[in-house]
């Protein structure tokens, strides 16, 4: 039995099926909200900035990246960067996405402790992911003499576990900050706001796949583990 290609794989056709439908609720729902224009007209890099300056963030930098929806918080440089179609538009599925970027630096600044734990483990579980299924593989296949590299590889691979699981605490509380931040300021109507959020409750979908994912990879681990003894 192969650990890569084996029965056990058809644990992983639900997560994968959530995955796939996730990021296409995720793109098709930005989709048709980037073509409804705020009223106010500001920009996503308009809001997101006046958002900081409002929580005395005025430290915190924004920039636009190259991609599409690579928005992100980088807490180790205190910069917010927003993708092209969220820096440069002003449509409410920006405003939704640069508001939930500003609520992880909100975050930061709060030092929020799902947030500041992710980014404590992010360097870790990135060596950990790397080398968690090489090693199980090794021991997998040379049980009789390094059967202990599986035992590793499944304790490293938790790491990825971990840190999926955390993430999703960080991304609610920041889209939930990012509501109330865009309801606080006006930014959005109230007739805008249902708009901002469906984009924002897509987004997450992305995350409990991930975190899907990971947990079934890891039970799927356990059991070729179990196989071998």
């Amino acid at each position: 039995m192969f650990p890569l290609f084996d029965p056990t794989m058809i644990l992983l056709i639900p997560a994968i099926i959530l995955a796939f439908w996730a990021q296409h609720k995720v793109r098709s729902t930005f989709e048709r909200y980037s073509k409804v224009r705020a009223a106010r007209g500001y920009s996503g890099e308009e809001v997101a900035r006046q958002l900081l300056n409002m929580r005395g963030l005025g430290d915190v930098k924004v920039e636009k990246v190259a991609g599409t929806l690579s928005d992100h918080y980088d807490p180790r440089s205190r910069k917010l960067r927003l993708s092209e179609v969220v820096h440069d538009s002003a449509s409410v599925a920006a405003l939704g996405v640069a508001a939930h970027e500003t609520g992880h630096a909100l975050q930061h600044a709060d030092a929020y402790g799902p947030l500041m734990l992710r980014s404590a483990i992010v360097p870790v579980t990135s060596i950990s992911t790397t080398l968690a299924f090489p090693l199980f593989l090794i021991g997998f296949l040379f049980a009789g003499s390094v059967g202990w590299l599986m035992d590793v590889g499944i304790v490293l691979f938790s790491g990825a576990v971990l840190f999926s699981l955390i993430t999703l605490p960080v991304e609610f509380n920041a889209s939930s900050r990012a509501m109330a931040l865009l309801r606080e300021s006006g930014y959005l109507s109230e007739q805008e706001l249902p708009h901002a959020r469906a984009v924002l409750n897509a987004a997450a979908w992305t995350y409990v796949a991930a975190a899907t994912m990971a947990i079934t990879q890891l039970i799927r681990l356990l059991i070729l583990r179990g196989a071998r003894d």
